[in-house]
């Protein structure tokens, strides 16, 4: 049995939407984070948790990469070049686009008040066309932003699209938004987001 703990409007919307491309059987908990049943799985309360049998999974990544890994779908295989190159991708999307939007919510209304520094979210929001930019370049040659096939990676990167739309973030890149209009359209997304 596979559990899902955190609510679709944070990252546990990623293995949300993954565990929907695989078909499988799950129940949802769309718990906030820190909320108390969340805190005994995981003693920093953050979301998501994958609960699955009776061990919990911490962080989007790693629960992406244990589905698609045991249900080997939507990933390259282990050892191989294209699982490589799936993975700098992910890193890459996490760090360039992922921790620049975590930023910026974390200076929104995350951290104290006295701690924001609301300025820095337009220095953020050019590294994050700079990067998204970059990034999108590798849809000129490919169906997917990790090669012909869809992968985790995408579902990363789609999500962080989507992130940048609600917090007002520059998405001027017609490839980009092309691309997260043609993911936004498939079904089992749609399913993910009418939780």
């Amino acid at each position: 049995m596979l559990t899902l703990y955190g609510s679709p409007k944070t990252r546990a919307f990623r293995p949300l939407w993954l565990l929907e491309e695989l078909e499988l059987d799950f129940a949802h908990k769309p718990v906030a984070p820190h909320d108390d049943a969340l805190r005994k799985l995981n003693p920093s309360g953050k979301v998501p948790v994958l609960v699955a049998n009776g061990v919990s999974v911490t962080d989007s990544t790693a629960i992406l990469s244990y589905l698609a890994d045991r249900e080997d779908k939507l990933t390259a295989r282990p050892g191989t070049l294209d699982r490589a190159r799936q993975d700098a991708v992910m890193q890459q999307v996490l760090d360039e686009m992922d921790a620049v939007l975590w930023c910026a919510a974390r200076h929104s209304f995350i951290l104290p008040e006295e701690r924001r520094v609301p300025e820095i979210k337009d220095s953020l929001k050019w590294e994050f066309e700079r990067n998204l930019n970059r990034i999108a370049t590798r849809l000129e040659d490919t169906a997917y932003i990790a090669g012909e096939d869809m992968t985790i990676a995408d579902i990363v990167f789609t999500h962080c699209l989507g992130w940048a739309m609600v917090a007002k973030f520059p998405l001027e890149n017609t490839a980009a938004r092309a691309y997260l209009d043609r993911m936004r359209e498939r079904p089992a997304y749609n399913r993910a987001t009418g939780r």
